[in-house]
C-alpha cells in the first residue's frame, strides 16, 4: 500500500485555511445576532425608562446605535461566506464556465482592494480616536475607540473571508458564482 504523496491534491491545498476562516465568519455572524439581540434589549429598556418612568435617558440611544455598527460591520463575513450580499446571477449564469471563472476572479479581486482600503483607513481613524482620547459629546461621554474598533476588525475579517474565497475559487473548492458545470 503506497504512503502518503507529498505533493497534495490541489482541492485539498487551501482546505484547512478555508475551513478556519469560516469558523471565524460564523463566530461574527453569531457576534452580530448577539449584538442585536442586546440592542433589542436596550431599545426596550430605553422605552420603559422614559414611558413608563418618565425618566431621560442618557446612554441607551448611542449604545444602540454603537451595538448595530458592530453587527453591521462584523456580521460582514459571516453574509460573505453565505454568499447574502445583493447580487445578480443573470450575467454569471449567462456566461460560459471560462468567463464565468474570470468574473468570479474580477469581481473577488475588485472587492478585495475596495474592502483593504476600507480597512486600512478605518484603521487610521480607530488609531486618530484611541491617541487623541476622542469621547463622545454626549452626557454618556465614551472613548470612541471602542465603537471605532469594529471598523478595523469587521472590515478586516471581511477581507479574510474574501482572500478565503479567492483560495477555495483558486483551488477548486468552491465553483464560480456557485455554479458548477455538469
Amino acid at each position: 500500500m503506497p504512503g502518503p504523496t507529498s505533493a497534495a491534491p490541489a482541492y485539498r491545498r487551501g482546505a484547512g485555511f478555508v475551513r478556519a476562516v469560516h469558523a471565524v465568519s460564523t463566530l461574527c455572524g453569531w457576534f452580530a445576532a448577539a449584538c442585536t439581540i442586546i440592542a433589542l434589549f436596550v431599545t426596550c429598556h430605553m422605552i420603559f425608562v422614559r414611558a413608563v418612568l418618565g425618566q431621560s435617558t442618557i446612554w441607551q440611544t448611542e449604545a444602540v446605535i454603537y451595538l448595530m455598527i458592530a453587527a453591521t460591520v462584523i456580521g460582514l463575513p459571516y453574509v460573505q461566506k453565505l454568499r447574502g450580499h445583493v447580487n445578480v446571477d443573470l450575467v454569471p449564469l449567462a456566461l460560459g464556465p471560462r468567463a464565468r471563472r474570470v468574473l468570479a476572479y474580477v469581481t473577488l479581486s475588485a472587492t478585495l482592494v475596495v474592502i483593504a482600503l476600507l480597512a486600512w483607513h478605518s484603521w487610521h481613524i480607530w488609531h486618530e480616536a484611541f491617541d487623541r482620547n476622542w469621547k463622545s459629546s454626549t452626557v454618556w461621554a465614551p472613548p470612541l475607540w471602542v465603537p471605532y474598533l469594529v471598523l478595523p476588525v469587521g472590515f478586516g475579517l471581511f477581507v479574510l473571508q474574501l482572500l478565503a474565497d479567492l483560495v477555495a475559487l483558486a483551488t477548486g473548492l468552491d465553483a464560480p458564482f456557485g455554479v458548477r458545470e455538469a
